[in-house]
């Protein structure tokens, strides 16, 4: 491993060690050549885990290219599947012997000999829980794989609520690292984190740029950034993540050079001392959408006789005003539905009814002027 890029433990349970950063593989290049060779200058600038999964296209298949030429014992190897996820067959359940079958059929399409972590994907509902724990279902499924050499540790992903893993982490004494998103933005999973890590559990974080959300260079958080000693939103962001102390890993998505060599030079920079995160976080409740007074998606406004998603839509004029993330709030605003701001008739139906005694039908017309994709 890369010395600058520093090993720490990866939970008590695996026993493993792995860098500040690691490798997400759901998105590589188009061209297998490039994005083989840009496994290679992650794995080379010291990214050691590798999160895949059956569900991700080609990815294992692209993997199994990178890690050629003695690159594989350089990783720890993980994927992943599920059949309320991802169904390979129709037939798929989460009995163990069709867990087994999709383990092989990773190995074979990654063209390895075992996979260092075989994981439980997305373990969000109690339906998902009980089918994957239950005496012959996916876990003793993967635990059948590791008697035979095929995986040598297993976890979960999940984006279940808080309140639920917090319950039922500690019964999962099958479980050695578990895979949650956590961001400057999105904290809520920070309890999740710091319950697994007190039970010997590795921790991974996905989106810690929030999908991306956080390259944007809004004028809002170049102020935060600037404050704290941060180059950029994203080295914000990065750094953020990296100074939770049940933090063990971060999985960096990459789809070009640039996306390695920015989150591992934020990964080489001083991390942010308790008095910087505390300015990060005072910075950010002020500018919650309660702090600022503005719709708090309590649904109290709905329906609309327009058939408005109104929550939605001032969900993104709060991106682009309060945070200043004007590329997201646009995008946001484009996923809100086929009914747009413009179909608002000004009837002011919704505005009695508003918690927050918003003009709602005026920051409609906004958000047809400021939201809307030009003509």
């Amino acid at each position: 491993m890369n010395k600058s890029m520093k090993a720490r433990p990866f939970g008590r349970r695996s026993g493993l060690k792995v860098a500040p950063v690691s490798i997400g593989a759901m998105r590589f290049p188009q061209d297998v050549t490039d994005a083989v060779a840009l496994i290679r200058r992650a794995i080379d600038a010291g990214m050691r885990y590798i999160d895949t999964s059956r569900g991700y296209g080609e990815s294992e298949f692209v993997l199994g290219r990178a890690l050629k030429d003695g690159y594989r014992k350089k990783v720890i190897l993980s994927t992943k599947c599920s059949p309320w996820t991802k169904k390979v067959r129709d037939d798929d359940t989460e009995a163990a012997d069709c867990v087994l079958r999709r383990i092989e059929e990773s190995i074979t399409r990654l063209d390895v000999e075992y996979l260092d972590f075989y994981q439980v994907w997305n373990l969000s509902s109690a339906e998902a829980w009980q089918a994957a724990t239950k005496k012959g279902g996916m876990v003793d499924g993967i635990r059948k794989a590791m008697k035979r050499g095929l995986v040598k540790h297993t976890g979960l992903t999940t984006h279940d609520s808080p309140q639920s893993l917090l319950e039922n982490l500690p019964q999962a004494d099958w479980c050695e690292v578990v895979l949650a998103s956590y961001n400057l933005l999105n904290t809520a999973y920070e309890p999740v984190l710091a319950r697994a890590r007190e039970l010997g559990m590795g921790t991974i974080v996905m989106n810690p740029v929030g999908g991306g959300k956080l390259t944007e260079e809004s004028a809002v958080l170049k102020r935060l950034a600037r404050k704290v000693g941060a180059t950029s939103v994203a080295d914000l962001a990065v750094r953020f993540v990296l100074a939770n102390p049940n933090v063990d890993t971060i999985l960096c998505g990459m789809n070009r050079p640039g996306d390695v060599d920015a989150t591992v030079a934020s990964a080489h920079r001083p991390a942010f001392t308790a008095e910087q995160v505390a300015a990060i976080r005072k910075f950010l409740a002020e500018r919650t959408p309660k702090s600022v007074g503005f719709c708090t998606a309590c649904n109290y406004c709905m329906p609309c006789p327009k058939g408005l998603p109104i929550p939605a839509i001032m969900g993104a004029i709060y991106e682009h005003r309060f945070l200043g993330f004007k590329a997201a709030a646009r995008s946001m605003y484009q996923w809100c539905g086929p009914v747009k701001a413009d179909a608002c008739s000004h009837c002011r139906q919704c505005e009695p009814k508003c918690t927050q005694k918003l003009k709602i039908s005026d920051e409609m017309t906004w958000a047809a002027k400021t939201l809307a994709p030009a003509k």
